[in-house]
């Protein structure tokens, strides 16, 4: 959501400048002199890179992966500080705590990138972890961020790395405020993004002013600026942020509290097991399968909230995040609720219902699941089978939406004419007052076949 600033009563115009901590000159180390690549390495591709102006410029080649010019020298924390220009049309990026072993995806780079983009999509300094999990910080949350790149010009990032703290800056707006904790240290890199079109070869990405701080970080950090959003990937953990904000974790990572069967008063006894911090409903034939623990939910009842769940699925597996559940408090209705579908393309369900609303992220036979955050539209950015990906659903009054990896997918008015019509044509029409209550319990599912993994399970009330 785009943050508006109203700093005075009567409207007027004004520029809001945004103050970086000042740093003695002294104290920064360049890591480029403007003359010559020493301690600079390139990894992986075969894209060229050259000095020009006191500039590192870098062309884009066609039919080569990703090339990265890479420091020799690893770094952990730092403030790091260049100025980059992008030709328009071409994607790069700015590695960092990043790594190439050759035990990894025979030597791939991969860790924590910056994001230069020339796209309408508008997410320079957004956080992407290359070779990995990929997209940690998209500016979807973030438009004012989105806005402070300036195409086709010179630009200023800063990078602050300061323990399991990660912030961006494009040209004095924050962009992202991350909190990730899977690579503590590696080298710095200056990506030439692969092409596929021939009419991007020759373009360049320029570097330049690039220099380095890693000592007396914190007296130097930046104070968080309210348009950025913190995103936190902690395991079953709050940040300060998180819990001043009125975040709570709705399930410890350890223990069942909390927590029943759908259809019970005690925790199931089989067919669950908690691993490695996260809860995971075993393999199973079907339904009927005695190994199947069966749904469990929370034993409080919520109204408006705003819910993150992390969840993981094998191929082929079928489940769900349901909330308003037990709504209706009577017969077959205690296990049904307003699902957030959780699906991969390979189990049989995924091709059912209409227009693809039971595919993941939907609302369940109801509402499909679309990108809604990205002016060019595009795919739901869904990780598919033994890859982590995030739920979020918020809901307050009849407004309700569903977020996938920070990607909004679906939105809709729970009380509205159109959603009654809805649910009038889907297999929920039997069930009187379906997604109309004033409270319900979360619930997660266990579909057949199971093998299906939730973690970082978190909740705050509005």
């Amino acid at each position: 959501m785009k943050t508006k600033f109203n700093f005075f009563k009567q409207p007027f115009n004004c520029i809001v400048i945004f103050f970086m901590p000042l740093v003695a000159q002294s104290q920064w180390t360049s890591l480029f002199d403007g003359e010559n690549l020493s301690g600079w390495e390139v990894k992986n591709g075969n894209a060229k890179y050259h000095i020009e102006n006191g500039a590192i410029v870098g062309t884009s080649e066609t039919g080569t992966p990703n090339t990265f010019l890479c420091t020799q020298k690893m770094y952990s924390d730092f403030i790091l500080e260049l100025e980059v220009m992008v030709s328009p049309g071409l994607n790069s990026g700015i590695q960092f705590r990043s790594n190439s072993m050759e035990e990894y995806q025979n030597g791939r780079v991969h860790g924590y990138q910056s994001e230069l983009d020339t796209s309408n999509r508008k997410w320079s300094a957004g956080i992407y972890d290359e070779g990995r999990r990929g997209w940690l910080y998209p500016l979807t949350i973030n438009t004012q961020g989105g806005d402070a790149f300036r195409n086709g010009d010179w630009n200023k990032v800063r990078i602050e790395a300061i323990g399991n703290t990660i912030k961006t800056f494009m040209n004095g707006v924050q962009c992202a405020n991350l909190v990730d904790d899977m690579t503590s240290e590696g080298f710095i890199a200056l990506q030439v993004h692969s092409i596929r079109d021939k009419s991007q070869e020759g373009k360049t990405i320029q570097w330049k002013n690039i220099k380095i701080l890693t000592e007396n970080l914190e007296q130097y950090q930046t104070k968080n600026q309210p348009n950025a959003r913190q995103i936190s990937y902690l395991t079953n953990r709050l940040t300060p942020e998180e819990k001043r904000k009125g975040w709570r974790l709705l399930w410890d990572g350890k223990t069942s509290k909390g927590w029943k069967g759908a259809q019970s008063a005690e925790f199931p006894k089989h067919g669950i097991e908690i691993v490695d911090g996260a809860l995971h409903f075993l393999k199973h034939e079907s339904t009927k399968d005695s190994k199947k623990s069966g749904d469990i939910v929370t034993e409080e009842k919520f109204d408006n909230f705003e819910l993150e769940v992390d969840f993981m699925f094998q191929k082929g597996s079928n489940s769900g995040i349901k909330y308003f559940v037990d709504a209706l408090e009577e017969g077959d209705g205690r296990n049904i609720g307003l699902e957030y579908q959780i699906l991969d393309k390979a189990h049989p369900d995924h091709s059912k219902g209409m227009d693809g609303n039971r595919t993941i992220g939907s609302l369940y036979d109801l509402i499909t699941a679309e990108n809604l955050s990205e002016k060019n539209g595009g795919s739901i950015r869904a990780n598919g089978a033994e890859k982590w990906n995030r739920a979020r659903i918020v809901v307050n009054g009849g407004k309700v939406q569903h977020w996938i990896n920070n990607i909004k997918v679906v939105e809709y008015d729970r009380f509205s004419q159109s959603m009654k019509n809805l649910i009038k044509k889907s297999k929920y029409s039997k069930h009187k007052g379906f997604g109309m209550g004033s409270s319900g319990r979360i619930l997660l599912q266990d579909h057949s076949p199971g093998d299906v993994y939730f973690k970082n399970i978190k909740i705050r009330e509005f």
